[in-house]
């Protein structure tokens, strides 16, 4: 019942919640009302500073689980024709001893999206629109988690994680012994990428990693653009792997 609920009237502000931690909420919006009135979120005070003395966020852990992975699966379900994978890749170099190289394994996630650019088809299709008839940026995050459960999930486990509750969304992928940290987020600008790196490298050194990668939707296809934004960085004792992943927002 909340996911029927969650993809109803206000599918695109429950899939907001899933890239801002900063959602303004009021009694007096439709849409907050619904989404509270049926157990998808809940108020809560805003961190200062805030332009709002409460922010949404979902009701619990295991509302928001079930919610992102019900969008990621209606995401990917039309093209689960398409093989995650090229038949001949053997994945050498994303499984290695005592490493599991998730920024080549994105790699395969960008060609995945090139393949089906080149029949036409678009994963993004269908989905539900912002006020400004553009994609939710959430949507990329829901469709490169189904990818990965499609491409590698026989032999991983992938999990889904929210630090804050909302906004934000960390995948532990943990492959025999190993375990790796790739944190999703969508940004508009360049300048917002050096502090995404440091956020993804404190958090990783707090679970006791000394890598983690950063998946970033980038709302261009300019490849001068993209090559901007990506490669390996030391930040604070950490190596943080950027790949921007190109899109059309």
């Amino acid at each position: 019942n909340l996911v029927a609920k969650a993809k109803g009237p206000y599918a695109r502000e429950v899939q907001s919640l899933f890239v801002k931690a900063d959602v303004p909420y009021s009694v007096d919006l439709p849409w907050c009302d619904y989404l509270e009135l049926n157990g998808i979120i809940t108020p809560v005070a805003a961190p200062e500073p805030a332009g709002a003395p409460f922010v949404c966020a979902f009701a619990s852990p295991f509302v928001q689980r079930r919610i992102y992975h019900a969008f990621s699966q209606q995401v990917a379900a039309a093209y689960q024709d398409v093989p995650a994978l090229d038949g001949a890749d053997m994945l050498e170099e994303v499984f290695t001893p005592g490493r599991l190289d998730v920024a080549a394994l994105l790699e395969r996630y960008k060609a995945y999206l090139e393949r089906l650019r080149q029949r036409g088809r678009d994963p993004f299709r269908d989905q539900p629109l912002r006020a400004d008839f553009q994609l939710p940026e959430a949507v990329g995050h829901f469709h490169l988690y189904a990818w990965l459960l499609q491409a590698v999930g026989k032999v991983c486990v992938i999990t889904p994680e929210f630090p804050t509750g909302n906004g934000k969304v960390d995948l532990r992928i943990r492959w025999e012994e190993t375990t790796a940290l790739l944190e999703v987020k969508s940004l508009g600008a360049a300048w917002e990428v050096a502090g995404a790196r440091v956020q993804v490298a404190r958090y990783a050194r707090q679970q006791g990693l000394d890598e983690a990668t950063l998946a970033v939707f980038v709302p261009t296809e300019r490849p001068e653009a993209v090559a901007k934004v990506e490669g390996t960085v030391g930040v604070e004792g950490v190596e943080v792997h950027l790949v921007a992943i190109p899109w059309r927002p």
